[in-house]
């Protein structure tokens, strides 16, 4: 039997009145800032603030029944500009063509194969460029109301997440020697 979905909300307003919704977003909140992803700072005269939303979701275990509720912070990348906010964007991304075509090497030389998954991994990857975003609702600093976040980290939603999170890893894979053949 499927458990009912409570509604997801689409605005911070309709959460704060839910208290696995609250729990959810400061358990975001308290993962950001253990990975030091931000800092309080002054807004620099010749810089821009990027909004933040926050986004929800119920997540369902295979009997459909609730698992947990997710709060996650996403910056509106769509509002930076290109040369101000951020440069490169690109990000390579694996063809269907060839994860089969390396799987197939790899069944053939009997190499063994890892998965992973990595919890909040844009959250991960040190940013080149000075972001700054503004605080999430009914999280400000008391007395610091006048600061913003400058991020020392990528978040969901900005333009340079994907690249950031991209050049993190394939450095640390490679540095890592990760990808040696053994024989």
């Amino acid at each position: 039997m499927f458990a009912l979905i409570s509604s997801q909300p689409t605005h911070f307003e309709e959460a704060f009145k839910e208290k696995h919704w609250i729990e959810a977003m400061n358990q975001e909140i308290v993962v950001i800032e253990k990975n030091m992803t931000w800092e309080l700072a002054n807004l620099p005269r010749d810089k821009t603030r990027t909004s933040v939303k926050w986004v929800y979701k119920t997540k369902l275990n295979e009997k459909g029944e609730i698992e947990k509720h997710k709060a996650r912070l996403v910056a509106k990348g769509f509002s930076q500009h290109f040369g101000v906010d951020y440069g490169e964007t690109f990000a390579p991304v694996a063809r269907l063509d060839t994860v089969k075509t390396i799987l197939s090497i790899v069944a053939q030389h009997k190499c063994k194969v890892y998965q992973l998954d990595v919890k909040f991994s844009f959250l991960n990857d040190i940013l080149q460029e000075e972001v700054y975003v503004e605080k999430p609702p009914s999280f400000e600093a008391l007395g610091k109301e006048h600061k913003v976040y400058r991020l020392k980290k990528a978040l969901y939603g900005l333009k340079k997440a994907p690249r950031a999170w991209y050049s993190g890893i394939d450095t640390y894979l490679i540095k890592s020697g990760f990808f040696k053949m053994q024989s």
